[in-house]
């Protein structure tokens, strides 16, 4: 077990990253580059530890985590390529033109890092929307130092590759306030970051209503701060009657696989159907659940969304609409899946 940051220590770390800013976002883009490609070999060396360790903490099977693992240490060093290439910066120079009139002044103007970042590790990408993820990537491209909330879906994954970042830093010389780790499965924890007066930017992968509240608490500051999240929602699917007729079964097999897929945890899962209200709608709902009759039950990531989706989903029956047109959510067929 992890303990939670205390507020206090929010604090501290926040502090100490705003210190840490002044100095890494002076770092040559060349260096902040080698950087992060040292950062994903650290990731890479954890091997078969860092694997085993997922595996245990969220249900996800060997094959996913190293291709996961693979497409996070491709994000490290795609990041470090265009880091040190340079040409996101916008850099612009209007020479002067002393003889008009009025005079035009030299003008030189450059993206420039904003400051402290504070990234929330996601539930269901344990590494690519996590502790060395994009966000964290792309802020320390720009220059920017990291706080880090762990996800408490899997905590002790969120340390090893913490600590890989840290073993990096020091190989290189460099402070280890550039990137911090924290625990806080409290949301307290979390606002305490945000509202922090040091973090200038939040990046977060995650559901609708854990993103909207860090939204609300950065423009609740004094001086509000973008946050960069990708949030999940319910996406319709709608089906067109003369595609339906022709392959239903195909139609329902790739509806089911999709609502299922990864337990039905990811942020595309499709939550609602609509069409037109005849036999191949018919046919398609039952062949839907046969389809879903035949899947394999999965472990969920996390005891916690497990309860959440225990509480929260129930079971939908098809709503009329005008027009023969017929509406359904289909969350409650993942009833069986919790």
């Amino acid at each position: 077990m992890y303990k939670d940051a205390s507020i206090a220590e929010v604090a501290q770390a926040m502090q100490r990253s705003a210190i840490a800013f002044k100095s890494f976002s002076q770092l040559s883009r060349a260096a902040r580059a080698n950087l992060m490609r040292s950062i994903a070999k650290e990731i890479e060396a954890l091997g078969e530890e860092l694997i085993q360790t997922t595996m245990r903490e969220t249900h996800l099977p060997e094959a996913r985590l190293k291709g996961e693992r693979a497409r996070t240490l491709f994000q490290m060093n795609s990041y470090a390529d265009a880091c040190e290439k340079g040409d996101w910066l916008e850099a612009r120079i209007t020479t002067a033109i002393p003889d008009r009139v009025p005079p035009r002044p030299d003008i030189r103007k450059m993206l420039v890092p904003m400051g402290p970042v504070v990234v929330f590790g996601s539930s269901n990408f344990p590494y690519a929307y996590s502790t060395a993820g994009g966000d964290t990537a792309s802020a320390l491209a720009a220059g920017c130092t990291v706080v880090v909330k762990a996800h408490p879906a899997h905590p002790e994954t969120s340390e090893l590759v913490a600590g890989a970042i840290q073993k990096a830093l020091h190989a290189f010389g460099l402070s280890e306030d550039i990137f911090i780790h924290l625990h806080g499965a409290s949301h307290a924890v979390g606002e305490a970051l945000v509202k922090n007066e040091h973090a200038k930017a939040v990046g977060f992968t995650g559901s609708y209503s854990g993103g909207m509240a860090l939204f609300n608490w950065a423009n609740q500051r004094k001086e509000p701060i973008p946050v960069f999240a990708e949030m999940g929602s319910v996406n319709p699917v709608f089906l067109f009657n003369e595609k339906l007729s022709t392959d239903t079964d195909g139609i329902a097999k790739m509806y089911a696989d999709s609502i299922t897929l990864g337990v039905g945890q990811f942020c595309t899962n499709p939550g609602i159907i609509v069409g037109l209200e005849g036999e191949a709608l018919q046919s398609f709902v039952q062949s839907l659940g046969e389809k879903m009759a035949g899947i394999q039950v999965g472990s969920m990531l996390h005891v916690g969304i497990t309860e959440a989706y225990q509480q929260k989903s129930v079971f939908v029956q098809p709503i009329a609409a005008p027009g023969s047109i017929r509406t359904f959510f289909s969350c409650g067929l993942l009833q069986r899946y919790c």
